[in-house]
């Protein structure tokens, strides 16, 4: 029995919360599932630490001139039988859409999340720059359309 009061919730529903909260804008609800030492890396941008540092460029991207939402292709915990001795690790297949103005760019995102004690302690994310560059003349065309 946990020691700890309270529901425990499973690591794949605070990734879950963590991209609810970022879409609704609610960045600090986002920060609260972080660990204060988390690590966000991206592919081939500078690595981003500390829950604070990863909360300012949330809320920068959370002003009205800007938007987020995401479609959750796959989810799933690495193994519930088999937790890394630190934690456990959750794997995303997802779209991610950012929005500046009227462009919305759609792209593929896979996503490794490590959680320890509940909170999101490494944010990995892999994406393809070509299919970025694709998804922002689609949003071009798009917006240029309406």
């Amino acid at each position: 029995m946990s020691e700890t009061p309270g529901l425990q919730q499973g690591a794949v529903t605070t990734v879950r919360e963590f991209f609810v909260a970022l879409e609704m804008g609610a960045v600090s609800e986002a920060v609260e599932l972080l660990d204060p030492d988390v690590v966000w890396k991206n592919t081939s941008l500078p690595d981003v630490r500390g829950a604070r540092r990863v909360g300012s460029i949330l809320r920068g991207l959370s002003r009205k001139a800007f938007g987020f939402r995401v479609d959750m292709h796959h989810i799933a915990v690495e193994s519930e039988r088999h937790p890394t001795a630190e934690g456990q690790t959750v794997l995303t297949e997802r779209t991610d859409y950012l929005r500046v103005g009227p462009v919305e760019v759609g792209f593929w995102v896979c996503g490794t999340f490590e959680l320890v004690d509940g909170r999101i302690t490494l944010w990995h994310d892999h994406f393809s720059w070509e299919n970025f560059l694709r998804g922002t003349f689609a949003g071009l065309w798009k917006s240029i359309r309406r």
